[in-house]
């Protein structure tokens, strides 16, 4: 029985001992994975951050591009808006004194005949029949341009927001379109724009990228027709349903792509444009961004006649 119960007890403690060693290595690996999970997470963050710099540096590339025709298109109704607030301060001592004498009146402080005589007076000074058939006229021309800058703004501002991929919401992506065209209204305006844009669902979205993404593809279709200005200039923008998808497509007729081009669009840095001209980031966010909401971006082109690029967004990601 000594025996038996020594040779029991040795492959005991040999059990034991590989035991242990097996829950020790298995401790050591599991500490090992957990310092490469905590890495990797770390590079995704980085990477993250590194994607949302590019796209905050695209965007002020874009608006660096389109400063000209902003500018341009907030001081003509400034312009407008200033020149009829002038006429209505030349206008407000007339009004101000009018208003006195009306109180005075109303108040029995003044008799009839001296109102009467101090209306004249006025009306000498500064003809009524001038002012009240501009003056409303004026204050609408001044309020439809104020209103057309506070939109621009407004858009600036929104393409101009910082993206996060975590800021995404149920909304139209029609809106994006709508707000593209009015930021690119300036570039556009000799280039015939096409649009049809069918009843669609709202979309969990992220509207800034929605918004870049037109931006974006908008910009490539203008420069595509701008080397050939001849032809004349036809986009076409596009917004429907297509299967469990919603289809964003971009016509233009413009110089189209070869295939290498084609090969390397998605490319970061890739342009063929000349230096100044672009940053080569432009289609490689596009990607990104469709990328980013589960869907994906098809391309087709043909030299000498135009592009056409589609991004399928799913209706439920």
């Amino acid at each position: 029985m000594d025996g038996s119960d020594g040779k029991f007890e040795r492959a005991f403690l040999n059990e034991q001992k590989l035991r242990l060693a097996a829950e020790q290595l298995l401790k050591d690996k599991s500490s090992v994975l957990v310092a490469i999970n905590n890495e990797l997470q770390k590079k995704v963050a980085d990477l993250e951050h590194q994607q949302m710099l590019f796209v905050q540096t695209e965007k002020m590339a874009t608006l660096g591009t389109l400063s000209a025709g902003v500018a341009h298109e907030i001081n003509t109704p400034l312009a407008y808006a200033m020149s009829n607030v002038e006429s209505l301060q030349n206008a407000s001592p007339l009004l101000v004194a009018l208003l006195k004498l009306n109180e005075q009146y109303l108040n029995n402080e003044i008799k009839e005949s001296r109102f009467k005589h101090e209306i004249d007076i006025l009306n000498l000074q500064y003809p009524y029949a001038w002012i009240y058939n501009n003056l409303q006229g004026q204050i609408n021309d001044s309020v439809e341009g104020l209103k057309r800058i506070k939109q621009i703004v407004h858009d600036l501002l929104n393409f101009a927001h910082p993206t996060s991929s975590q800021d995404k919401q149920l909304a139209d992506v029609t809106t994006g379109a709508n707000n593209a065209l009015r930021l690119l209204s300036s570039k556009l305006k000799l280039c015939e724009i096409k649009t049809r844009f069918e009843p669609l669902p709202l979309i969990w979205c992220n509207l800034s990228s929605i918004n870049q993404i037109f931006v974006n593809l908008l910009m490539n279709a203008w420069q595509a027709c701008e080397l050939d200005l001849e032809k004349g200039c036809i986009i076409e923008v596009n917004i429907f349903e297509l299967n469990t998808n919603i289809c964003i497509e971009i016509k233009d007729n413009g110089c189209g792509m070869n295939e290498d081009t084609i090969a390397h669009m998605f490319d970061p840095f890739y342009t063929t444009k000349e230096v100044g001209k672009g940053t080569g980031m432009g289609m490689t966010l596009v990607y990104a961004m469709v990328s980013d909401h589960g869907g994906k971006v098809e391309v087709n082109s043909t030299l000498g006649t135009g592009t056409t690029i589609r991004c399928l967004l799913p209706l439920k990601v």
